[in-house]
């Protein structure tokens, strides 16, 4: 069958380079291999004469404004190509075993991810989920203000929260600064009554800075009142609405409003610095997991490397030490096998869970080292071997390294970002919830997104440019 212009590309008379003189014809739409030994021609063929001539044809489509910012594109020593559409390149690259690089970073896509949640974001605690934000003594005041007409309340300054202690001295001191009541537990108490707190309880101590009645020409004292309370609650302010003046003392269940003029969760006490791009980076200091420092796993030894044969008697099966000549580790050894119950030579697999643990791990009980006379601490043989890896010469290291094995970080999970910039949200979802899923499911949840009419207005630009690359990905697969 005859070939047509739509299914068949025809190069005639290429001389690009080395090619002498080349005719030929390739069929479109399929995948077509050039080989043959070095210096042959493959790349001057495919590469600078086919691509070249494409890529010429695409960027003569464009604009004369577009072509400006491109440059000049030299046609390729050829004497004609017909069937030729506009093409694209992709060159061999080796990949990067960065492990702080990913697709997003390629991309670029979590830099406006970082944006979007460094300036529209919102705090909320990582303990309790409870959405924080720092607020003015205004706003404090605007939102109490809003109550019903007549509604009385109490304002209190948490000093104490679920700490154990009499709390003799904080009590005795509001007393001499002129306060007459706290909240001890939820109960109010005068400062003049004897006040006995069990100092193996928890307890939670409040100042009552100040009691009001929400009328008109309240400003004034209210907003002194919140400035005082918050001087001495670090920040944080307890109304507590009384809803029934017959329980005014008792105050067994109030109605309360917490505020806090810092990013502080009012029940945990949580601090997190202002919102910025910076913390959502796992590469700063500032946003990484201070455990892992953002590479979301760490190295650790491993106890199944450690004990590579677990029929081998206990000190020759701890394989670090099995081959050295260290009277310090044996008479360690030897030592805890007295007080746990186990000879040298018993082999690994016979011993119980416990007295396991109890050697790669330790215990905090100082053990009795019959052979130097006197208690020691045994910290495990894990944590002996991670002192000795920080401790030791390249060279040592290397003979170590054998036994460590890559673990996902503990304290972040993996996530690399510390848990103050895991409990950010936008809307109804954290940045971990676009960042660690499909490309099509992260374009399904940003188009649930729920905003607020600020935060749209904040981030309609930046989420414009996301969903903008993350549909070129899914377009090129």
């Amino acid at each position: 069958m005859a070939s047509t212009d739509r299914d068949t590309i025809r190069i005639r008379g290429a001389k690009q380079h080395n090619l002498k003189n080349i005719s030929l014809e390739l069929p479109r739409d399929r995948l077509i291999v050039f080989t043959g030994v070095s210096g042959s021609g493959k790349s001057s063929l495919a590469f600078d004469t086919i691509f070249a001539e494409g890529q010429r044809r695409y960027v003569e489509s464009l604009s004369a404004y577009a072509r400006q910012f491109l440059g000049q594109l030299d046609k390729p020593d050829v004497d004609a190509i017909e069937g030729l559409s506009p093409a694209i390149s992709i060159d061999q690259k080796s990949t990067s075993n960065n492990p702080r690089s990913t697709v997003g970073t390629v991309t670029e896509i979590y830099d406006y991810f970082r944006l979007l949640y460094g300036r529209a974001g919102t705090p909320h605690c990582p303990q309790c989920d409870r959405s924080i934000a720092p607020q003015t003594i205004d706003e404090m005041s605007d939102r109490i203000r809003a109550l019903p007409e007549r509604t009385k309340f109490q304002i209190l300054a948490p000093i104490v929260r679920g700490k154990k202690g009499t709390h003799q001295k904080v009590l005795s001191s509001l007393a001499s600064e002129g306060f007459v009541r706290v909240r001890v537990d939820g109960e109010i108490r005068e400062l003049a009554d004897r006040i006995v707190l069990d100092k193996n309880q928890h307890h939670t101590v409040e100042i009552v800075v100040d009691r009001l009645v929400n009328k008109e020409g309240i400003e004034s004292r209210l907003s002194d009142s919140l400035t005082t309370c918050l001087r001495h609650g670090e920040g944080i302010a307890t109304i507590s609405i009384i809803t029934d003046e017959s329980e005014e003392n008792k105050e067994e269940s109030p109605t309360e409003l917490v505020f806090s003029e810092k990013f502080a969760c009012p029940e945990h006490g949580a601090v997190m610095e202002e919102l910025s791009p910076r913390l959502f980076s796992f590469n700063s200091p500032y946003g990484a997991c201070s455990a892992c420092h953002g590479l979301g796993s760490s190295r650790t030894f491993d106890p199944d490397l450690i004990i590579p044969d677990p029929a081998a008697a206990v000190y020759h099966a701890i394989a670090p030490w099995s081959d050295k000549d260290n009277s310090y580790y044996l008479s360690l050894l030897y030592s805890l096998g007295q007080a746990a119950g186990f000879a040298l030579d018993t082999p690994w697999q016979k011993l119980t869970d416990e007295q396991k643990t109890l050697i790669l791990e330790g215990r905090d009980e100082p053990i009795w080292m019959e052979d130097i006379g006197e208690n020691r601490r045994f910290r495990g043989v894990v944590k002996i071997l991670d002192r000795q890896y920080n401790d030791a010469s390249e060279l040592q290291k290397q003979k170590l390294e054998q036994y460590l094995t890559d673990r996902s970080c503990e304290a972040c999970g993996g996530k690399r970002l510390k848990a103050e910039a895991q409990s950010v949200k936008l809307g109804q979802y954290g940045i971990l919830d676009f960042t660690s899923t499909a490309i099509d499911e992260c374009l399904a949840r940003l188009e649930k997104l729920e905003l607020t009419p600020k935060q749209t207005k904040i981030g309609e630009l930046v989420l414009k440019e996301i969903i903008a690359r993350l549909q070129f990905l899914l377009n090129v697969g």
